[in-house]
């Protein structure tokens, strides 16, 4: 056992807690009872995956589970670009494509209320033993399956009942969370364990981290769930066409995205270059984190260049930093690529800033304004529970 790597990761948790405490609107209304018990949750969680048989099996079955899919989901692409020649090594085609049939899938099952009654009830264990609220845990659990635009939707008609707090906490779960729909898309880029693991630890993390910096207490007549109206569709078909369609929207604005921000990075990087022969903004990146890195457990050799990627992640979007990573991943340690591999699995970046506020102007003009005023400290906090929950996986890696 690296007693040493627990003792640094214990204190890159105290940092992140103790930076969200410093930057809490409230310190006196913080609920530490709800903040140790989603902390314990989040290593009981890890010890199981990555300790246990049952836990292992677990993970080897959702992956396999996942890994079917995607053969599904390829048959579709492969009908569709099979005259092209070569389509499986490209990009779009392999990775981008494959959310269409997931965003699919998500809008039948939310269709037929299968996805809405399990969260919601997720959503209300998470509040009894928490002691958060139930819109707010509603909201993270949603978070998992569902993008940003469309959880915070999803919760639109309690948006009267959030003050500033409140509407922090639930804009930070969406912002530290990832949706199913792209899920399969990173599980081709990233080892699927991690991504998997990812995927609660990002839900507890952004709860804990926000619920610091915004700590809220709430009456009961205040905090009422709603899933009648999760889905406009009025049938079966109908839901398959939206979800098809919805999908094919994230893959365009995923490849727009990819295209702007990889043509900026290298326009960036050739300016530096005409004063600072060799010098990347991934290495000026990777330099600024290393001393955060080393405290989540990456090792000393391997810190600037996994700063780098994580670095990139913040001031792009996790798929730039991904195809990134998945270059030069390979030749670092296991523990070093399960700490990036979580760090990058949740939607913490710049541009999740507009995507959050313009979603909350459009369901509340007065509510986006104030979505956009704490911009920059809705990203703060995203990226600590990143951090928080890479740390916590490094522990047992």
């Amino acid at each position: 056992m690296d007693i040493v790597g627990i003792l640094l990761g214990i204190l890159a948790i105290i940092i992140v807690l103790g930076i969200a405490y410093l930057m809490s609107n409230e310190r006196t209304s913080v609920n530490f009872k709800g903040i140790l018990v989603m902390i314990l949750s989040q290593l009981i969680i890890t010890v199981f995956l990555f300790k246990t048989e049952i836990g292992q099996d677990i993970i080897i079955a959702i992956s396999n589970g996942f890994n079917k899919l995607i053969e599904f989901g390829m048959e579709g692409v492969g009908f569709v670009a099979g005259g092209l020649g070569g389509y499986e090594d490209v990009f779009f085609f392999n990775v981008l494509l494959i959310i269409v049939f997931f965003s699919t899938l998500l809008a039948v099952l939310t269709h037929l209320k299968i996805l809405p009654f399990i969260i919601k009830y997720l959503g209300w264990g998470i509040s009894k033993i928490t002691g958060l609220p139930k819109v707010e845990s509603f909201n993270a659990v949603n978070s998992i399956f569902f993008g940003q635009s469309e959880a915070l939707i999803a919760i639109k008609s309690q948006f009267h009942h959030l003050n500033s707090n409140r509407l922090y906490i639930v804009s930070a779960s969406a912002m530290g969370s990832v949706s199913a729909s792209i899920v399969g898309a990173y599980m081709q880029m990233l080892p699927p364990e991690y991504v998997l693991v990812a995927l609660p630890l990002n839900m507890f993390s952004a709860l804990i981290v926000s619920s610091i910096i915004a700590p809220v207490k709430v009456k009961d007549e205040e905090d009422e769930v709603d899933i009648k109206d999760v889905s406009e569709a009025k049938s079966f078909f109908e839901a398959m066409g939206n979800g098809a369609l919805d999908g094919g929207k994230i893959a365009l604005i995923v490849a727009a995205m990819l295209i702007a921000f990889i043509a900026a990075l290298d326009l960036v990087n050739g300016i530096i270059q005409m004063v600072f022969a060799g010098v990347t903004i991934q290495q000026i990146l990777g330099y600024i984190l290393a001393p955060l890195g080393f405290l989540m457990g990456i090792s000393p050799s391997e810190v600037v260049e996994a700063g780098s990627i994580m670095g990139t992640k913040i001031v792009t979007n996790e798929f730039v930093a991904m195809t990134q990573f998945t270059e030069i991943m390979n030749g670092m340690s296991e523990k070093t690529v399960g700490i990036v591999s979580v760090f990058l699995t949740s939607f913490a970046n710049f541009s999740s800033i507009g995507i959050i506020a313009g979603t909350v102007q459009g369901i509340d003009a007065e509510k986006g304004k104030t979505v956009s005023k704490y911009g920059m400290k809705l990203l703060i906090g995203a990226t600590l529970a990143s951090i928080l929950s890479a740390t916590i996986a490094g522990l047992f890696l």
